[in-house]
């Protein structure tokens, strides 16, 4: 664990994916993070039970925190979370737009007792507008994005498989609070910072929207394929097996079919002499690259992809990943015992690394309340 924001002192009011999310890259960051649970505790505890009985789901989310239990109506528990936090560094809640606001826990009025807090709003759609009440699942906001209308096949649109939607709006959200940090060391005063689901997608749909809005076209659904680029894709070898080949400009398109595809005569015909001409003829494209690779096997493929430093990968599965060599691991303590997960993406120069325990309900709830007295 890093020792970067050691010192600060966060409360995280989440639920499921998002904010707990980013409370724990906080954590990894060396911050002192206290999440604040309801006495049934955050919902996303039992979102499945693949962990002796616990919830993997939860654990991976929430590592490195302290639990606390708290019952907002009871002015007590109220008086004790405003306490914390009018010593703490940074606020992040994802409750329902107006939920904080209503338990009296609202960033402005926070940051008026409080002038050096961040706060970070996370919703699904922003805290105005005419959707700030809908109900804001990741499926829902990669559908209501047009994410997934870029996502599928040719034939339907698809959800990416992973929760995608709450990571980026947790990633977004981390990335906030530290630009706040800093502007604090600047300024002395905190910050209010909000951020929805939706601007999240919204952002990454942002290249396919303007060609939409330029052309009045959108780019089309082309499964293991990219929209933009060509050749860019999953390509059947003569073997019977699939490798995924993506040749990004046009010094590696010449050197693709000059090594790989022997047939240095492509590079410069009319229809593939460069991308935008290739998108338009990918098909034909593609079928030139397969009835080539269908006389060769994987071994010579590769041989050639290397040889000509074009980037090439296996369509794994979970199984692959589990033994792949790039896969970093690391351990985490659960109360369960310890579990081997995949190691944090970031790693530093000079420090180990480590993965904070994953916190039982409520596991800290005395030695908070003992931390600050009535």
């Amino acid at each position: 664990m890093s020792e970067a924001l050691a010192g600060t002192l966060v409360v995280e009011i989440g639920q499921a994916v998002a904010a707990p999310f980013c409370g724990t890259r906080l954590a990894e960051a060396g911050a002192r993070v206290i999440k604040v649970e309801r006495p049934e505790g955050d919902f996303a505890r039992a979102y499945d039970s693949h962990w002796k009985g616990d919830s993997l789901f939860f654990a991976y989310l929430n590592r490195g925190k302290e639990s606390i239990t708290l019952d907002l109506k009871n002015p007590a528990d109220a008086a004790l979370l405003h306490k914390i936090i009018d010593q703490a560094d940074v606020f992040i809640q994802n409750l329902i737009p107006g939920a904080a606001e209503r338990a009296g826990f609202g960033s402005d009025a926070l940051r008026a007792r409080n002038p050096r807090l961040i706060t970070c709003d996370i919703s699904g759609y922003g805290l105005d507008g005419p959707y700030r009440d809908m109900k804001a699942y990741d499926l829902l906001i990669q559908a209501e994005s047009g994410l997934a209308a870029v996502s599928g096949t040719p034939e339907a649109p698809g959800r990416c498989g992973v929760s995608v939607c709450d990571m980026v709006c947790a990633t977004n959200a981390y990335a906030g609070i530290l630009q706040a940090i800093v502007a604090r060391q600047r300024t002395g005063v905190g910050a209010g910072l909000s951020i929805s689901l939706f601007d999240g997608l919204a952002d990454w749909m942002s290249v396919f929207l303007s060609v939409y809005e330029l052309t009045g076209k959108a780019p089309p659904r082309t499964g293991f394929s990219h929209s933009l680029i060509a050749p860019y894709g999953a390509f059947r070898i003569g073997d019977g097996t699939k490798l995924v080949i993506a040749v990004q400009n046009q010094r590696e398109w010449q050197r693709f079919c000059e090594i790989v595809l022997q047939r240095p005569e492509l590079a410069n015909q009319a229809e593939y002499a460069d991308n935008p001409a290739r998108n338009i003829n990918r098909d034909s494209l593609n079928a030139a690259i397969e009835e080539i690779f269908s006389h060769l096997d994987r071994a010579t493929v590769v041989t050639r992809l290397r040889r000509a430093a074009i980037g090439y990968g296996a369509i794994n599965e979970v199984a692959d990943l589990a033994k792949h060599p790039a896969l970093r691991r690391a351990i985490m303590e659960t109360g369960k015992g310890p579990l081997q997960i995949v190691a944090p993406p970031l790693r530093i120069d000079g420090e180990a690394g480590s993965i904070g325990r994953v916190p039982a309900l409520g596991e800290h709830t005395e030695k908070i309340r003992a931390e600050f007295p009535a």
